[in-house]
């Protein structure tokens, strides 16, 4: 059952409507409805806020602003993550970022609620904000870890004699842009009061970090609150964490004693949920003659928030992904009066790999070297830092498979040598390699007497497909039918997760699943076998095969539901886990990671300069399959964000204010259909023993993993011109292209 490209289970119910999101629930009856009132200054502090006129409006039942908001927890830096610490809103005057809630107003209907925040009067006092990172860097420092308690700065050997006596050499700078997630369903919450519970219906990635939080800052009792999160339509990382319309709106119902809904404007959420922080990156490589890499470096600096830092860990996967004896990295953070910088999809890894990708580029074109057999040539045997050996790579199998699948031998190895009709064509290609983590996650199966499989924990399922990969697992682990199994997600009281999200959800779940599986099949043997009125009484459990609902051991057999029956009338159950991969020995054994490698073809207008993706191939090597068609998508989902990144996505900030001008999708450019040609995914058998007993790592962040440098270089093959600062767009390529226009 496992690894089969079965059809999502919850196909039917999201294609008919009948998937409820957090928005859409009427169970509560008739809400309220909030609307956030933004800052319009970025830095500065209120020095008057009228509301009055908002609170005569109609329908209107309250006006929230931080002279009424209730008392709430502060931020305690001593919880490990900030997903799971508080997040308070309205708390004071001072105004942090431009859009920073001032106030909530709470009507009968949301158009009221909307047409009386118009009428909420706020002035000014304003400061003086910084607001790009050009101009700051000199105050940039080092941050004592980076994301995921990462070392903010290595070194191994002697960098800076490895590079100078290298005969060949690039040093380079590239700029990224901030990016948010922007996930289909904005960031939306109902929250319902319940006498001194409540139930929050909320769109998130981890539940139990939400329930924390929300805790937290209404200062109660964490088993007061209850999560409801069974669809979420999107995160990919803007849901970590909760945000301010989750708190406010929670606020609200406990103050007015009724459901009250919020949610987040598209344009709110430019300003509200965090970015992907903007970052400079140099990039040194030193080589042979041979392309080998002597010294290899990796500096990143980026913008952080002064109140809540956060820092991306650009730098840390070019930590493992080539060999070189004398290597450098470091993350250095700049304070701007901005939103916090936050977890994007494969935060680190999608920025970091757009410079060092493109830097390798630049190395094969200066040594005159095809670009994958200088990736094949600085293959390490060992991880290059940490010195330990790798679980299970195949970084030099993807590489050769696409070459081969791409038909990269017709690559035109000059720039700009290669046309058709007014188009320049060229090729591009890159590597991809991406952490693979482990978390804390629980998972009860219980097996009822009618012989169903119910599997419960708080784990969510973003649109990834967790449903259906559960489901999966629990039947090939009990031998069921996959109609014999029923998986309950995203509410608090299941067992504990860690979510989705950082392509840990579908393993560490499922991984949690295969061990309740387990046990469950122990107790039912245990109670089969000891059982005089059993057939299967006095066998060997050891020789059990659990199939089509029922265990055979040898030539006799008996049915789950007639065990369950007899021994557990109202079921048995047993718990699964995982635990963190600090404790788990292989992370220190190993250096485990998924691999890949793109490669892409693009058209370039010899005279507009603009640039047409024509193809995408990816080849990746990620342990055993969970399931073939949910793993494709991710892939491709993830490949198409890549190119998004090179060629499209980028939000401006305003530099007299902090705001990001272009925040709606008329101006902020996604990839879209006319813009994605055919996508081409292929996964290489594997099975990673180290990882966990499935074999399986994630794979929803490893598409986006190189895939952006592969459109950059191809742009580069097409027309001979680099951009290094992205994305990549008409007026940074248009220039060079006049000498190379058609008669």
């Amino acid at each position: 059952m496992i690894g089969q490209a079965v059809n999502r289970v919850d196909g039917p119910s999201k294609v008919t409507g009948r998937a409820t999101y957090s928005y859409e629930n009427w169970e509560a009856g008739p809400p309220l409805y909030g609307v956030i009132v933004g800052a319009t200054i970025g830095k500065g502090r209120i020095t008057r806020i009228d509301a009055g006129s908002a609170e005569r409006a109609p329908g209107v039942r309250m006006v929230m602003t931080h002279h009424n908001s209730p008392e709430q927890g502060p931020r305690d830096e001593s919880v490990p993550m900030e997903y799971w610490r508080a997040q308070p809103a309205l708390t004071g005057p001072d105004v942090h970022h431009y859009g920073e809630p001032v106030a909530l107003v709470v009507a009968e209907t949301f158009e009221q609620a909307r047409a009386a925040a118009e009428l909420v009067d706020v002035a000014y006092a304003v400061g003086r904000g910084r607001f790009l990172l050009a101009g700051h860097e000199g105050e940039a420092y080092a941050p004592k870890t980076v994301n995921a308690g990462l070392a903010t700065d290595t070194a191994v050997g002697d960098f800076d004699a490895g590079f100078s006596s290298a005969p060949v050499k690039i040093d380079q700078y590239y700029t990224t842009p901030y990016e948010l997630s922007m996930p289909m369903e904005p960031h939306a919450c109902l929250a319902v009061p319940r006498g001194e519970d409540l139930i929050v219906h909320v769109s998130c990635q981890i539940v139990d970090a939400a329930r924390a939080s929300i805790a937290a800052t209404l200062q109660t009792d964490p088993e007061r609150i209850h999560i409801v999160t069974p669809f979420v339509g999107g995160g990919f990382g803007s849901k970590l964490g909760i945000h301010a319309e989750t708190i406010l709106a929670a606020l609200a119902a406990r103050a007015s004693g009724r459901p009250v809904k919020v949610a987040l404007t598209r344009q709110q959420v430019f300003q509200l949920v965090g970015v992907r922080p903007t970052s400079n990156q140099r990039v040194r490589l030193g080589a042979g003659r041979d392309g080998r890499l002597s010294a290899l470096a990796h500096d990143v600096t980026m913008h952080t928030n002064p109140d809540m830092e956060y820092a991306e860990q650009t730098a840390a996967t070019t930590r493992s992904l080539y060999a070189a004896p004398h290597r450098l990295t470091s993350h250095r953070l700049t304070p701007l009066d901005l939103p916090r910088g936050s977890d994007v999809r494969a935060p680190g890894e999608a920025p970091g790999m757009l410079a060092v990708e493109s830097a390798m580029d630049e190395l094969a074109e200066a040594l005159g070297m095809d670009p994958v057999e200088l990736r094949i040539r600085n293959e390490p045997t060992v991880d290059p830092e940490r010195d330990v050996p790798y679980s299970d790579r195949h970084l030099v199998d993807c590489l050769r498979e696409g070459a081969r699948r791409f038909g990269w031998e017709r690559r035109p190895a000059p720039p700009a040598s290669m046309r058709d009709g007014r188009w320049l064509v060229g090729y591009g290609m890159s590597a991809a390699i991406r952490g693979h983590f482990q978390g804390p996650t629980a998972v009860r199966v219980r097996l009822t007497a009618d012989g169903t499989a119910v599997v419960q924990s708080d784990m969510t399922d973003i649109g990834t497909g967790t449903y259906t990969i559960l489901t999966q697992v629990a039947a090939d682990g009990l031998g069921l039918p996959r109609e014999r199994v029923r998986v309950e997600l995203g509410r608090s009281e299941h067992p504990s997760s860690w979510g989705s999200g950082g392509s840990w959800g579908a393993t560490n779940s499922s991984t949690a699943t295969y061990r309740a599986c387990a046990a469950l099949r122990e107790r039912l043997l245990a109670a089969a076998c000891g059982d005089t009125r059993s057939p299967l009484y006095g066998l060997d459990p050891a020789n059990a095969v659990f199939a089509v609902g029922g265990v055979r051991i040898g030539g006799r057999s008996e049915a789950l539901s007639e065990i369950v029956a007899r021994h557990a009338p109202e079921g048995m159950e047993a718990e699964g886990r995982t635990r963190f991969m600090g404790d788990d020995p292989h992370y220190s054994a190993y250096s485990i990671h998924t691999y890949g490698a793109h490669f892409a073809e693009v058209g370039v207008d010899a005279d507009t300069a603009e640039i047409r993706l024509r193809r995408m191939l990816g080849v990746f090597s990620v342990g055993r399959v969970l399931n073939a068609k949910t793993a494709r998508s991710q892939l491709m989902g993830g490949m198409i964000w890549g190119a998004g990144a090179a060629l499209e996505e980028e939000a401006v900030v305003d530099p007299r204010t902090g705001a990001f001008v272009n925040r709606d999708f008329a101006q902020y450019l996604v990839p879209v259909h006319a813009d994605i040609p055919d996508v081409e995914v292929v996964v290489l058998d594997g099975y990673d023993d180290k990882a966990n007993p499935l074999g399986a790592k994630g794979v929803g962040e490893l598409g986006i993993c190189g895939s952006g440098a592969a459109v950059a270089n191809a742009v580069f093959n097409a027309t001979g011109i680099r951009v290094r600062d992205f994305p990549i767009t008409l007026e940074k390529v248009l220039p060079g292209l006049p000498s190379m226009s058609l008669p």
